[in-house]
């Protein structure tokens, strides 16, 4: 089950359960679409990967125990260990390998 971090990694805008614009690379870090395209060129600057839109959990319980409130989002705050200087450096060394070479 996904964790639905609360959070852009890089701009720490909210990013709530039901945001379409969140972004997730395979090991769930998460963005904005904003941040994924203005700044890291669809390059996860944790892993390398690129990124894909965040599936939205079903709010009504449609299925038992399946839903929101039965499997809450996380609300811990993820943030960056790398400085913008850092990122932007690994992201030129990436950006033009596509996903699924790199």
């Amino acid at each position: 089950m996904l964790e639905l971090r609360p959070n852009c990694e890089y701009c720490d805008k909210d990013l709530p359960p039901h945001a379409t614009e969140a972004r997730i690379c395979t090991y769930e870090c998460t963005f904005c679409a904003d941040c994924v395209e203005r700044h890291l060129a669809n390059v996860c600057p944790n892993c390398g990967g690129g990124f894909v839109p965040r599936p939205i959990r079903p709010v009504t319980e449609r299925r038992p125990g399946l839903c929101l409130v039965k499997r809450p989002a996380s609300t811990e705050r993820v943030h960056l260990s790398y400085d913008r200087a850092e990122i932007a450096a690994f992201v030129q060394t990436v950006r033009t390998i596509p996903p699924e070479r790199r």
